[in-house]
Parts: C-alpha cells; sequence; structure tokens
C-alpha cells in the first residue's frame, strides 16, 4: 500500500476478529519494520512487549476499563522503554560508525542523560510514539487495522508484565482483522487552526 494511502486511511479500530491470528512471519515484519523507527542517539530504548498468554491478556483487560481490543486483536503489544539504556554498553549502538563518529556521540550521551531523568523519560515516550506510529502503519499496509491505548492502569499492567524498574510504559497498540469499519473521522481541525508560521501571536 503506498505510504499516504496508509496515513489517510489508518483509524482506530476497536473491534477485532477474536479467531484471526497473524503469522509468526507477519509479526517479524511488523516489528522489524518498528525497529526501524528513529531514536535520539540512535539508543533503541523500545522494548516491545508481546502478549500471547490468553490469562494475562484477560487481566490486563481487567485493569484497561474492559476494553475488548485487548483480548480480541490479533496481536497486543505494549510497548515499553528502557530508561537506562543509555548507560548500558552504548558503543554497542555506533559499533559500526568511524571512531570519530564514536568518540563524539559516547561522551555525548552521557551528558545529555545524566542526572536528568525527565530527559529519559521524555525520549522514552517519544521514541514509542514514533514506534507505534510505525507499527500501525505497517499493520495498514499489511492489511490490518490497530489501534493505540493508553486507557489502562499503568502501574497494574506493569505488575503484571513484571516491569523492570527501570523501564517506563508509553502504550498499548492493538492489531489485528477488523471486524467492522472505523466509524467517521469525528472532526478534524483546519490547517488554519494548527499550523503557526515563525511563532504564536502576542498575548
Amino acid at each position: 500500500m503506498d505510504t499516504q494511502l496508509a496515513i489517510q486511511s489508518r483509524r482506530s479500530v476497536k473491534q477485532f476478529d477474536p479467531a484471526h491470528r497473524l503469522s509468526e512471519q507477519e509479526i517479524e515484519s511488523l516489528i522489524s519494520s518498528a525497529m526501524l523507527s528513529p531514536t535520539a542517539f540512535n539508543i533503541q530504548h523500545w522494548r516491545f512487549v508481546l502478549v500471547r498468554d490468553a490469562e494475562l491478556r484477560q487481566g490486563i483487560r481487567r485493569v484497561a476499563w474492559d476494553q475488548a481490543q485487548v483480548t480480541d486483536a490479533s496481536l497486543l503489544i505494549v510497548l515499553c522503554a528502557d530508561l537506562k539504556a543509555w548507560q548500558k554498553q552504548p558503543e554497542r549502538y555506533w559499533c559500526n560508525a568511524p571512531q570519530a563518529a564514536r568518540d563524539f556521540l559516547l561522551p555525548a550521551i552521557r551528558q545529555y542523560y545524566e542526572g536528568k531523568p525527565e530527559v529519559e523519560r521524555d525520549e522514552a515516550m517519544r521514541s514509542c510514539g514514533m514506534a507505534a506510529q510505525t507499527l500501525m502503519l505497517t499493520a495498514k499496509a499489511m492489511g490490518y487495522d490497530s489501534c493505540p491505548m493508553d486507557g489502562f492502569d499503568f502501574a497494574e499492567v506493569g505488575k503484571l508484565i513484571n516491569l523492570p524498574s527501570d523501564h517506563a510504559i508509553g502504550l498499548f497498540v492493538a492489531v489485528g482483522k477488523a471486524l467492522q469499519p472505523a466509524a467517521p473521522r469525528g472532526g478534524q481541525l483546519s490547517l488554519e487552526e494548527v499550523v503557526v508560521t515563525d511563532r504564536f501571536d502576542s498575548l
């Protein structure tokens, strides 16, 4: 599917066929595409938790406002990020770069993140968001639909998936075969309302 068409036709679907399954090859293609999403300093701190266990899905649904897509989607992905990935062998992220680039980037990574928990978390959320969009557009190009989700108890889901203490959950992405088309768009703002040239007007 053309990229522009995938962007225009992607919608958040709530009703999925619970009997449909994605193949292992399709799942690998989805995640491999998401792993091409950008991250600051190339630290690739996203972690994709593929929730396959039916009982665990039910448990997550109970703390996710009983939303059916948690259990009915073919694939439920909990997008998480390792907040301390920048500390963990950062030379891995630039192992194929020229030595001059490595000599510059490795100290820069530490300078950017060290002692700045807000920066760690902000980068985690940005990275999860970009990976989620890549997942959803890839799913659409493959003929599937998706739903990004943040309507759940983050702390309880963290307990259920045994989230490490130095990780954070960004959002869920549910992927599967839609049972019915998404409802029409509820309302789209105009370009004039959302585009600012150079700077905002003074108050």
